[in-house]
This record gives C-alpha cells, structure tokens and sequence, in this order.
C-alpha cells in the first residue's frame, strides 16, 4: 500500500521518465526580487507554509485552506494535551490573518501540525511547532506567498484545492451541508485487495493534489531543484486517477502544471501530446488498475 508519491519511490521509471520534464514549456514570471540566501526551516516547511497562506489569503475560509495541520492538531492534542499551551492554541487558530510577521510566524508553526495528519507514528517523534522563522525566512514566505498569490490571478482561477480522486458514484451530503463520500466500497478493496475506488487502488491508495483550474491540474513546488520525473510522473498519476474517479472537474483538463515560487517559474504540459501507450503503461503497471 503506498501513495502517489510513495509509489513513485518505489518503480523505477524508464530513462528520462515516463513524461520527460523537458516536454514541459517553461515561463518565467520574474519579479525582479531575489529570495535571501539562507532560511532556518526546513524546505517542506516552508513549502506547506506558502501552500496554505496562499489558499487562506486567495480567498478560502481559514478553517479550509489550514483543514490538514488543524486536524493534526486535533490529533496531537489527543495525544497530548499539553504538546501546547492554551494560549499557544488561541494564538495557531486566531492569529493568522494575512502577510504580516506575526501570522507568518503562527502559520509556521500550524503547518508543522499536518504531520500528525499524515503519519502519526512519525509525528510523535518530532519537536512539532516549537520553531519560528527568523527574518531571512519570514520574508522569503511573505515573497512566494506573493508570488503564488499573483500566479493564482494569472493562471486561475482555482475551481478546487487538495483535490481527491474518490468515486463521483460514492459522493453524498454531510450533515454539515459539506460533500462526502461514501468509504464503505474504499475498505472491502483494501480488505479484498482488488478492484479499485475511483482513481484510488489497493497499490496507490492514498494521495491528493495541490489545485485544480478549468483544464489544468497543477502542483505547487516550493523547491531549489529543476523540474524532475518524480513530479511529472505524480502530475500524470493524478490526471489518470482523475478520470477513473469520474468527478467532473477531471473531464476536461487538458493541460498538467507546475508552479514553483521559489524559482518563479511555470512548466506547462499540453496533454494532446501523450502518448496512449505511456497512458495505458502507468495505469497498469504504476497505479495497478485491474
């Protein structure tokens, strides 16, 4: 049982990937600013945060565009109700509220919570939300957070973030008025290890994505290195496990996208140019469809 990005980890892909990142059109959006040189977070850190300040301050309710460290929270207070203080708790769920340093500060230390999110096992053995940033890192934040603000109003607008590839069959209504889905068809594939679960099966069962546009799905990577294989090949995972899910926000995606604001650059890939083969290769031999 792996992820998108674990399954990834685990093949290995043909010489220059199955979709070679020079096939991918390059755009450069310089600003004329140049990040400081030394950060004192972690580059996972960093990215998450800029990924969830872009959401929050692109318009989505706090409570949303912070959904993953604020459930981990939850699970790390369960785990201990002292892993933070009353008032650090306020301070991490009221406290951001745009650009400033001060919320830049609380949405680092939030983001470190979407750990216990993800892999509490891993969780419980890391110092969580007890690092601040300092200055150099603080405002190379508030520039990417920037940056993709201004990439969200020239590619967007963005019509879903942190996207699944759940059954649109399984869809239902929460009491809450919010859209579910219906699990139940999820654990008998896991239990009975064949079939599949929209876009989800029992060697790729977990994993979603950045952000969707009307006809691009992009991933947000807030890195140093160039475009790699292990990213397209996650980009085109997700548009396969996309239209298996049938949800009709993948029906009509024609490109596959990545936006990198440490870099400033955008890489662009037509789909019309995909070969069937290279399709029908990753949906059999990756991703495991039956």
């Amino acid at each position: 049982m792996s992820s998108v990005t674990g399954r990834i980890s685990e093949i290995k892909q043909p010489y220059g990937g199955y979709l070679k990142p020079s096939e991918f059109r390059v755009t450069d959006l310089d600003d004329g600013i140049t990040l400081n040189d030394t950060e004192n977070l972690s580059g996972s850190s960093i990215g998450s945060t800029v990924d969830y300040l872009a959401r929050f301050l692109s318009g989505t309710p706090f409570q949303e565009a912070f959904k993953i460290p604020l459930t981990g929270l939850k699970y790390a207070l369960k785990y201990n109700a002292r892993i933070v203080s009353e008032q650090e708790y306020k301070a991490l769920t009221t406290e951001i509220t745009g650009l400033d340093d001060k919320s830049v500060i609380y949405a680092c230390k939030l983001a470190s919570f979407d750990i216990w999110s993800r892999d509490q096992s891993r969780a419980k053995q890391l110092a969580i939300g007890q690092t601040s940033p300092d200055t150099a890192t603080i405002q190379n934040i508030q520039t990417m957070t920037k940056r993709t603000l201004t990439f969200f109003e020239k590619y967007g607008p963005i019509v879903e973030h942190g996207f699944r590839f759940d059954p649109a069959s399984e869809q239902i209504t929460l009491e809450d008025g919010s859209i579910g889905y219906n699990l139940a068809p999820y654990y008998d594939m896991m239990a009975e290890r064949k079939g599949s679960y929209g876009g989800y099966t029992p060697t790729v069962e977990a994993g979603e994505g950045d952000y969707l546009t009307k006809d691009t799905i992009w991933e947000l990577k807030v890195v140093k290195s160039r475009l790699t294989s292990q990213v397209t090949l996650q980009l085109l995972m997700y548009w396969i496990m996309g239209l298996n899910s049938k949800q009709k926000n993948f029906m009509n995606i024609r490109y596959l996208g990545v936006f990198n604001p440490r870099l400033n650059k955008v890489y662009l890939y037509d789909l019309a140019s995909i070969s069937q083969e290279t399709v029908r290769t990753v949906s059999k031999e990756v991703i495991c469809y039956e």
